[in-house]
């Protein structure tokens, strides 16, 4: 019988860290840190919180507040824009909850119709459902609260649309939904006095620029009506929350970051897997003999991983490593991911809550505040892709005053391994600020549209949306979207302009139907769906491996028959890049840094079947649409000559700009609030457009999401960072620690560490040179 490590009179991080280090696995642990216990810091319960609410908050025990908490309830009554960045489980909720249940109670008595009004917004259904939840468990008398999502039916979207004081939706339905139909909705947004937005820290790139002219569309449709809602927006912790907050509304807003709530010590390792044959032992294999150890001794863990692909693989690896040890109880290990069906989703999530779930493999999708009433411990799969991140899915860990432990299983990846070498940049460095772009041409524009839909645009509008109004409204009627009159701008089409621009990712969703029963297993964005779920794609759902047999894009089905071939899949692609325009340069001797806007084409023209020991045996050609991106980019040039000083030959040039290409990609979330998986990358030995050999990377989101333009600003120290991680590497020629890359399109062909670091090497002693002014 294991020992039981995760017993209800208290959970011990350090006796569960050691029991996963016992015996050879001693080596594997190459950083720990505890990260201290902190008392907590009351306020006495203010005076003006509605009798009704203070009696249903005392009922559940709830006297005092914690200091943050009355700092935000406070800011927001007064009517200030505020927003709160504090740790997770730190009680954000009852900071805006205080004012908004007030607000609400008193308009309930002074008025004889609706009275006052909020908005709650939440990026996923299951932390709206959470919130909801709470108010009903707290049933303030008088608050009439409801949950207004895809899934409301038609009746009672009617009644929350008349009645309802507090409705709690998300950013999608708020532009797909009342923002067009604001004229039914005009005796809910004259009261609307607060609009709450929870995990404002998720709205960044192209998302966060999309959710940033919604809020904008909403608050200009509120002053139609009279109303001017105070905002409240609640954030894990990130730097500069304020600036954040103030780049989505376009607003001034205070910031509240001194977290007073208490919590429990924290136990934080770095674990390095070991080599086998030669090779690095897999991040998901490593993390499921993680999790599956701790769930054996009865320690309630969540591993994050980076895909739904990572969740499925190490759910399927946990469940066999504990039938392997005559472990396995059923149900006892499950995943969580998007693109689950609703009903999957609350099941798994009321197991977990009842403990009948002991090891979860989860994306991000379980990150965004789900109230699962504190876990043992977290296993990370990798670098979460921020330090921001990183904190939020610690914090998913740690029972009612209880320690919790966090492992972060290192992936064969270049900022993964410069993380082990520097720890001090995943404890002590700050953390990243959020990165979004609110004027991209490409998201403001379409939403100028909805908005002159919703009320015709003027001028004066700039006062929501920036300067730039007139010239892209101007471009909109040349494009037959709008039409220009002494009053303003006009939509000018049939149709909704809302039902032409998704918040979220591009395209139509696919579905994934099996064959056999017609049942549908789950959802893929279209862009995925081309390397996800290609014809001979395996796909794989609950553990079980499923094969593709037909991908129609046009009908948004994907069907699968269920089987294991044996094998996974692995997708390739050919793009190109034609420069639009250059908008900021730098002159590095004879190097030149660019950023700008590109225009990058792409296409999927074959699939790889690999075996579980990474060995490919067949490759087979696709015929899929080719995809072009217009967006921002980062890239830098040298001439030929300067290669050759570096040491390289001609022949040897690809595979350097190449390699330094994947490493750059890499190391970018190091500066940046993105992964490896937001932006791309392409290099060529000539381009047409520069003239020169060429490395690029550019953000992965129509218009740009920011990214590029940081790694512009701050290439000394990101080029330098990544030089010294290609050079420091302990690998013979290249290794997905430092320069191979788990989505290259062309199979990591050609590469050359060594020319990668001489290359680097060589672009940064160009920084120091100094180049005489022209003319």
């Amino acid at each position: 019988m294991s020992e039981d490590l995760g017993h209800d009179d208290g959970f011990d991080p350090l006796a569960a860290l050691s029991h996963l280090t016992r015996g050879p696995r001693a080596g594997r642990l190459v950083h720990v840190r505890t990260v201290p216990a902190r008392a907590g810091r009351t306020v006495p319960w203010p005076d003006w919180v509605a009798p009704e609410v203070t009696a249903a908050l005392h009922g559940e025990g709830i006297t005092e507040l914690w200091e943050h908490q009355e700092k935000v309830a406070e800011l927001a009554r007064s009517g200030q824009h505020v927003v709160v960045a504090t740790g997770t489980a730190s009680g954000k909720s009852l900071g805006f909850l205080l004012p908004v249940l007030t607000a609400v109670c008193e308009g309930a008595a002074a008025a004889s119709g609706r009275g006052a009004t909020a908005l709650y917004l939440s990026p996923t259904k299951a932390l709206g459902a959470d919130q909801a939840a709470r108010l009903h468990t707290l049933a303030v008398p008088g608050v009439r609260a409801a949950t207004l999502d895809g899934d409301t039916p038609t009746e009672e979207r009617r009644w929350i649309r008349d009645h309802a004081h507090y409705v709690l939706t998300n950013p999608d339905l708020l532009h797909h939904t009342l923002l067009p139909g604001h004229e039914r909705w005009r005796s809910f947004l004259r009261g609307l006095r607060y609009v709450v937005v929870d995990e404002c820290h998720v709205y960044r790139g192209v998302f966060g620029a999309h959710v940033s002219a919604v809020l904008r569309r909403l608050l200009r449709v509120a002053a139609r009506y009279g109303a001017h809602p105070t905002v409240v927006l609640a954030s894990a912790t990130v730097a500069e929350p304020e600036v954040l907050a103030r780049t989505l509304l376009g607003q001034e807003v205070e910031s509240v970051t001194q977290d007073a709530s208490p919590r429990r010590e924290t136990v934080v390792a770095l674990w390095r897997p070991p080599e086998e044959d030669g090779r690095r032992r897999g991040t998901v294999a490593e993390t499921a003999s993680v999790l599956a150890d701790l769930v054996e001794t009865g320690v309630q863990t969540v591993a994050f991983a980076r895909s739904r692909q990572g969740v499925e693989a190490v759910a399927g690896r946990t469940r066999e490593d504990l039938d392997a040890r005559g472990a396995g109880v059923p149900g006892q290990v499950a995943a969580y991911r998007g693109g689950y069906l609703p009903e999957e989703r609350r099941a798994l999530e009321g197991s977990l809550r009842r403990r009948e779930v002991l090891g979860l493999a989860a994306t991000t999708a379980l990150e965004l505040g789900i109230d699962v009433a504190g876990l043992d411990a977290v296993v990370m799969a990798g670098w979460p892709g921020t330090r921001a991140s990183f904190w939020q899915q610690v914090g998913r860990a740690g029972r009612r005053g209880a320690p919790s432990l966090a492992v972060l299983v290192a992936a064969d990846d270049p900022l993964d391994a410069y993380l082990l070498a520097h720890p001090e940049l995943v404890f002590d460095a700050p953390l990243e600020a959020c990165v979004l772009d609110p004027e991209n041409p490409y998201v403001l524009g379409p939403h100028l549209a909805a908005a002159a839909a919703e009320l015709p645009l003027t001028t004066e509008d700039e006062q929501w949306f920036g300067p730039s109004v007139a010239a892209l409204a101007e471009q909109l009627v040349t494009g037959g979207v709008l039409r220009r009159r002494p009053t303003g701008w006009y939509w000018s089409r049939p149709d909704r302009p809302s039902d032409h621009v998704q918040l979220r990712d591009a395209g139509q969703p696919v579905q994934i139907v099996e064959s056999g029963s017609g049942r549908i297993l789950g959802t893929v964005d279209e862009e995925r769906a081309l390397t996800t779920v290609h014809a001979g794609a395996v796909y794989v759902h609950q553990g079980r491996a499923h094969v593709v047999t037909d991908l129609d894009l046009e009908s948004g089905v994907a069907m699968v028959v269920s089987g294991d071939p044996g094998w996974s899949t692995r997708a390739r692609t050919e793009s190109t890049f034609a420069v639009r325009s250059v908008e900021q340069e730098e002159v590095w001797g004879a190097a030149r840094l660019c950023t700008g806007r590109v225009e990058v084409t792409s296409r999927v023209t074959a699939f790889q079947r690999v075996l579980p020991d990474g060995a490919v045996v067949g490759t087979h050609p696709l015929e899929l649409p080719e995809r072009t991106l217009i967006t921002q980019a980062v890239w830098w040039t040298l001439p030929e000559e300067e290669l050759a000083l570096a040491g390289l030959a001609q022949e040897e040039v690809p595979g350097a700009l190449h390699a330094a290409e994947h490493a750059t990609i890499g190391m970018l979330p190091l500066l940046a609030t993105c992964d490896r998986w937001d932006v791309g990358g392409v290099s060529t030995p000539l381009h047409p457009d520069t003239g020169r050999p060429t490395v690029m990377v550019y953000d992965g989101h129509p218009g740009g999401a920011g990214f590029a333009r940081r790694g512009f600003g701050e290439a000394a120290v990101w080029l330098a960072a990544t030089r010294d991680l290609v050079e420091a590497c302990a690998c013979a020629s290249g290794c997905p620690a430092c320069v191979q890359s788990p989505r290259c399109g062309s199979g990591n062909e050609p590469l050359d560490r060594g020319g990668a670091v001489a290359v680097l090497s060589h672009l940064l002693s160009e920084r120091s040179v100094q180049v005489p002014a022209s003319g």
